[in-house]
This record gives structure tokens, sequence and C-alpha cells, in this order.
């Protein structure tokens, strides 16, 4: 009992006086803190002009159990969020990709309560708990210069095709990553599907699996590098998932009939997969003593089974770090996605049209770009202008819809403070 009440302490104590748990034993928690923002503004196309910001404060602990209570290898992942404002796709753009990430699982939540055990001289690692899956598989850390949702935080085709989980909604969770040597590893998951918990009204507090729907299983094989270990650093992966929840055919009733004109249900299914290729290379840094580099990434992700509305979607950019002289921590970063539409969600969409007075089937695609320019304000804060293309906006929020919208322009800022780095600095 005294070790669960010391547990607790330590967890209030992390979150609640950061401050002091930094400064009062550095070896025992690790904090974090940070607030993204994101803006964007519509200024051609869509369903209207308009604007809508959106914005994360995070705050996240690693309780270090080895110092804390002699558990070798052993750490206490905590994070909790809050997410607050509008999504402009939702309210001008018309199309069903937000062009702010930062958006969605709104108010104060609790995201992350796991432990991770390494074993094995640190080749084996463990986690358990409340988690998500989409900070574990297909995450990038260039993701951090871009704003736009179809490329950022995951591909999107993994959450339009699946119930992969994502941040800041966490559910029960537990993977497995072996690292085969010190570049290559293999890394398996099963995350819990709750859908339920997508509500604004849930802050992460809720663990019962009365609402389950089933769970998925993403896994992975890759080879990775890093910046000390590599003048170039890279990462391949090859991956996929099997998701065993129940889902809705995008076209037909349980008749085999066109739900919209039959007005019935859309048939009830179970069972479905994805496989996806991914990439990111460093092609060129002149000094290896510095980060200024160009990057090359890209993606590859299609269904394996079941009825989809998506076929496949395909990414690629780039990001380069250091831009001007004696700008090293600036970068200029671009990327564009294309998502491929199946032919059942288009003759889903051309029928709605159709009983609605339209005439015409949507295109079978979209494509998304983004050109930004990241600016390292102070080591703490990062502002990063950004401007967004969106070709064939989607007709998935508004199924109904009559005829296709105008491509869109769109104008956004995103800027990131990391807050934990600005307390130290005040010290």
């Amino acid at each position: 009992m005294r070790i669960y009440i010391t547990l607790i302490s330590l967890v209030c104590f992390g979150f609640v006086n950061p401050v002091m748990a930094e400064s009062v034993d550095t070896n025992l928690v690790k904090w974090s803190s940070s607030y993204t923002g994101e803006a964007a503004s519509n200024v051609d196309g869509g369903q209207s002009e308009g604007s809508a910001y959106a914005g994360q404060l995070f705050i996240g602990a690693d309780i270090n159990l080895d110092n804390a209570f002699g558990w070798s290898d052993t750490t206490l992942h905590l994070a909790a969020t809050n997410r607050h404002g509008n999504n402009l796709a939702e309210k001008k753009l018309g199309n069903s990709t937000s062009v702010q990430e930062i958006y969605g699982g709104q108010g104060s939540r609790l995201v992350l309560f796991s432990l991770e055990k390494h074993l094995l001289d640190g080749k084996l690692e463990l986690e358990a708990g409340r988690m998500v899956a989409n900070i574990n598989f297909l995450g990038s850390e260039l993701c951090q210069y871009f704003q736009n949702n179809a490329a950022c935080g995951n591909p999107t085709f993994v959450f339009r095709t699946s119930s992969f989980t994502w941040w800041p909604v966490s559910s029960w969770g537990a993977r497995s990553k072996y690292w085969f040597t010190p570049n290559v590893y293999a890394h398996v998951g099963v995350y819990e599907d709750n859908s339920g918990h997508q509500d604004d009204s849930n802050h992460g507090l809720t663990w019962n699996t009365k609402e389950s729907n089933g769970f998925i299983v993403p896994f992975t094989l890759g080879y990775r590098t890093n910046w000390d270990s590599d003048r170039y650093p890279r990462t391949y992966e090859l991956g996929g998932w099997y998701d065993k929840t129940d889902y809705f055919h995008p076209l037909k009733d349980s008749a085999g009939n066109n739900a919209v004109e039959t007005g019935n249900p859309y048939e009830q299914l179970n069972g479905r997969s994805g496989i996806f290729a991914r990439f990111e290379q460093v092609v060129y840094r002149p000094d290896p003593d510095s980060k200024r580099s160009l990057t090359l990434f890209g993606a590859a992700l299609t269904k394996g089974s079941g009825e989809l509305s998506v076929d496949y979607q395909l990414q690629g950019g780039f990001v380069k770090r250091g831009t001007f002289q004696s700008r090293d921590n600036d970068t200029v970063a671009f990327v564009v996605s294309k998502q491929n539409y199946s032919r059942e969600a288009l003759e889903d969409l051309r029928l709605a049209r159709e009983s609605n007075g339209g005439s015409g089937t949507p295109s079978n695609n979209q494509v998304m770009m983004e050109l930004s320019y990241g600016y390292q304000l102070t080591p703490q804060i990062r502002v990063q202008p950004n401007i967004q293309y969106i070709i064939n906006p989607d007709q998935f929020a508004d199924p109904g819809r009559t005829k296709d919208l105008d491509n869109i322009f769109i104008l956004g800022l995103r800027f990131d403070v990391n807050l934990a780095d600005i307390v130290k600095s005040l010290k």
C-alpha cells in the first residue's frame, strides 16, 4: 500500500509542481510541457472564406521507477492535454481532412498512463497501459514542420480505413519492440478500440471497456539510424495493421442494395487490414557536426482487406534544416499527399448528390500540399507560417452536396512554445 501511495504522490508531484520536481531530483522525474497553436484562413475556394484557430496545451512526466522503487529499467509515462479552438475544414472548407492537425479530442484529457520496461540489455521494450497507437506507429518527428492533417501527425489513410487510435484519445494498449541489432527492429502492438471515448465530454478517466468495439494490431519491421551514429540518418519501415472491429460498408446495406437508395442502414462488417512502406533519408549534410541538412521522405499506404472508402494514399516531401547564414535551426519544408477513393465510396457520393438534385461523381482523389518556413525565434519558441493548397476537396463531410467545390488556397501559422525549457531558463 505504501508503494501505491508513494506512486500517486509522485504523479501529483510531477504534474502539479513540475518546477519543483525538476529542481529536486532530475534523475527521478523528467517533465515536459509545451503549447502549440495553429491558425488557418482560406482565402479562396471551399464553401466560404473564413478563419479558425486551434491549440493544445501539453504536460507530461516520465518517472524513473528504478530510482523511486528499485524497479530496474522501468519508467512510468504520464501525459495530459487541453485542446481548444475550432476546425477550419468543418467551419468553412467543406472537406473532411483538417488543415490543423492539432484539432480533435477537445477539452482536457489524460492521454497517457503507461509502464515501460526494458529487458535483455535494452534489446526488448515492453509498454502497457492507457495509450494511443499513433505515437508508437507511423509517426515521425518531421511532422512538427507541418500543419495539415493529411500527412501529420500520421498519414490520414490509416484513420480513414481503420480504428487506429489517435492522440489524445487513449484506450487500453500494449506494445513490444525488439532490436535485433542497434539499427534493425520489429515492433508490434495491440490497442482497444473504444470510439465512444472520442467524445469531447470524455476526459480520459473512463477506463472500463463497456463500449469497446474490438481491437487493432499494428506491426512494423524497420531500420533506423540517428544523428550520432550516421552522417546521413535514415528510417525505413515496412508494416501494416489488422483491425478486428466493426465498421460500415461504404455503399451497400445488409441486403446488398445501395443504402442511399433504400434508406436502410449500411451493412455492418468486421475485420479489415492495411499495409504501408515509408522512408526518411538525409541526402545532404555538409558538416557532420551540424544538423544543417536536406531530408527526403515518403510513404505509400494501401488496403489489405475489407470494404474501404479509400484505396490508397501516397505522400512525399522534404525538410531543409538550416536556411540563411547563421539560421541553422530554421527550416523550409514541403509535403504533398494524394488520397485515392474507392469505387464504392464514389458511387455512394454520386447517389447522395443525385438524391439532392445534383449530378455527376466527385473526383476520385484529393491532393493536399503544404509549404512552410520554420523560424526559430528563440531556443524555446518556433514560429512557422505556411501555405496550403487543396485540389479536389472531398465530399465525405457533406455527402449531399450537389456540386464540386473549387480548389482551396489557405494561409496558415503554427507556433510551438517549449514551456518546460522556458521554466528551466528562468531558474
